[in-house]
């Protein structure tokens, strides 16, 4: 197996347990991360002795706060983003292969758990929060389009929540994650080691059994009536229109939110989200958000999203088309084009 010291692999009593080693970067995923994991997996998948697999997060912050960003941001900048396309198509491939993982998959969603962290987390078969967890796909706010496998569940949750968590890229709890379908259980934070304790010693059902609880109220499910009215409007002016006119206070705050994202960014999420609806497969999705995810490279704001963020980081982003009105059908329409070469899977 390859060894990297950003992804410890071990094996305890059958059970495989990867952890996210780069805590001062919150466990941001880089290539070789990926590269890793995926085959510690596939090494899993056919060794008998192994029954299941645990994945966590090093240090106190989180699972994982996403993809190396700066570096796609360098990448798109300096070199064409070649390094970027290979790593998103391995990265999709390995949020793939979670999904439909043959063994238990036990993801740790602790804390900080964003974007790329939700993609190696809330495709497996067990996916546990706890109060700590801060989950987001906050893609629209550098420029960039949910990911990752994330629109096939923000397609998917109950009513609108999944448009308004994408629209807006902020963050929610770990009840609201098991209300839109991002997770399963509920187990306190100060349970985990005990947890994870118990997955190696009596496996994942006594586990369970042992640790989970009931999860607390979602804020966001409690919020349903005015977000699923909201944000029914055929476009993103439409909805931000809509929870400007409308009086709960959080819905006025969630269009002030809208409105500083990248304009093209939320007119592609808005049309991926809802095209990820009807797509049957998670494998579908993906090869969408390749092509999303391969257009923003070559777009104005995510290199502008990045560098307002997270390089010089003055919070003013300058996008372009500068306002929702200026975004054309053409513009969105570019996004969807087939990427050269295309994301495939191959059948097995």
């Amino acid at each position: 197996m390859v060894e990297n010291e950003d992804v410890l692999v071990t094996v305890e009593n059958g059970i495989g347990l990867i952890t996210l080693n780069r805590p001062k970067a919150i466990n941001s995923l880089t290539h070789p991360m990926v590269t890793v994991m995926a085959q510690a997996l596939q090494e899993w998948e056919r060794d008998d002795a192994v029954r299941a697999v645990v994945v966590s997060g090093a240090g106190e912050r989180g699972l994982c706060a996403g993809g190396d960003v700066v570096a796609i941001y360098h990448d798109a900048k300096d070199a064409g983003g070649a390094a970027s396309r290979r790593f998103w198509h391995d990265e999709y491939l390995l949020n793939a292969y979670i999904g439909r993982y043959p063994k238990p998959y036990v993801a740790l969603m602790d804390g900080i758990t964003m974007g790329g962290g939700v993609g190696i987390s809330a495709h497996g078969s067990v996916r546990v929060v706890t109060e700590t967890t801060k989950m987001a796909m906050p893609e629209v706010g550098i420029g960039f389009i949910p990911d990752v496998g994330g629109t096939y569940i923000l397609g998917r949750t109950p009513g609108l929540l999944g448009v308004h968590a994408a629209l807006t890229g902020a963050p929610f709890t770990g009840a609201d994650a098991i209300a839109m379908g991002f997770a399963d259980h509920f187990v306190p934070h100060d349970d985990l080691d005990a947890f994870t304790r118990a997955v190696i010693d009596d496996g994942v059902d006594a586990a369970l059994a042992a640790h989970a609880q009931e999860p607390p109220a979602s804020p966001l499910l409690a919020q349903r009536d005015w977000i699923d009215s909201c944000y029914a409007g055929e476009t993103v002016a439409d909805i931000v229109a809509a929870l400007r006119a409308h009086d709960a206070e959080a819905a006025g705050e969630a269009a002030k939110l809208i409105e500083t994202r990248s304009p093209v960014a939320l007119a592609v999420t808005l049309r991926a989200v809802r095209q990820a609806a009807g797509l049957p497969t998670l494998e579908d999705v993906l090869v969408q958000e390749f092509r999303t995810s391969c257009a923003s490279l070559r777009s104005h704001d995510l290199v502008e999203g990045i560098r307002a963020q997270l390089v010089d980081k003055d919070r003013n982003p300058q996008w372009s088309p500068a306002s929702l009105s200026d975004v054309t059908a053409a513009d969105v329409d570019a996004y969807f084009a087939p990427a050269d070469p295309d994301l495939t899977f191959e059948q097995e």
